[in-house]
């Protein structure tokens, strides 16, 4: 596959060929009115790194298209947003919905043996799928979270990041399986929020 540093990056569009050698993995994250654009970019690069299926970009979030601010998007993504296919929707509860109804490639590790299901190549339906469940994780300082590190993920899942002030909203809150957050040891109760997914979705990939 090819590995680009972030010089190419900023200047190479990828071909429809490239963008078909990423084997990506069932994961999507759903961005909920974040504002910061470059949060926006580094969220982007950490789902390139991560060979996510899909970005959701919900509500207030800045979009990559946006013809005022996007160009901000571009810089601090270093040119990841033209590689991981990317959404925008007003509700985080349409973002999921599309997520459930879309067609992602499901891993050996993750296949089930003897299957009947009937699939296109690697790819199956989410809404066709009843073995597989979507897991929905917001990640979010809630009475009812837990510590992002006891809890077992599985995939497919969907990662909803909230403002940066506000956080993750009711609503979305509501549509979670699970809320997951990172213990603070310090005087300062919250991380950054491309920093705080930098950290759960590593602690994912690695297991």
């Amino acid at each position: 596959m090819i590995k680009l540093n972030s010089q190419k990056l900023r200047k190479h569009t990828p071909t429809e060929e490239e963008l078909k050698q990423i084997k990506r993995k069932p994961l999507y994250i759903i961005c909920e009115n974040i504002l910061d654009t470059y949060n926006v970019g580094a969220i982007f690069r950490l789902a390139d790194a991560a060979a996510a299926s899909g970005v959701y970009l919900v509500g207030e979030t800045a979009t990559p298209d946006d013809p005022k601010i996007g160009h901000k998007i571009h810089k601090a993504s270093v040119g990841t947003w033209r590689w991981t296919p990317w959404f925008y929707t007003k509700t985080v509860k349409e973002a999921v919905n599309q997520i459930r109804n879309s067609k992602f490639e499901i891993p050996n590790k993750f296949k089930i043996p003897n299957s009947k299901l009937k699939t296109t190549k690697n790819s199956v339906s989410l809404s066709n799928l009843q073995t597989f469940k979507l897991n929905i994780v917001a990640v979010e300082q809630h009475p009812k979270s837990v510590p992002y590190n006891k809890y077992n993920y599985q995939f497919p899942l969907a990662m909803i990041l909230g403002h940066e002030t506000t956080g993750v909203s009711d609503e979305a809150l509501a549509l979670s399986d699970a809320i997951v957050e990172i213990p603070m040891h310090g005087v300062n109760n919250s991380m950054n929020v491309m920093v705080s997914l930098a950290i759960v979705l590593w602690y994912i990939l690695s297991k």
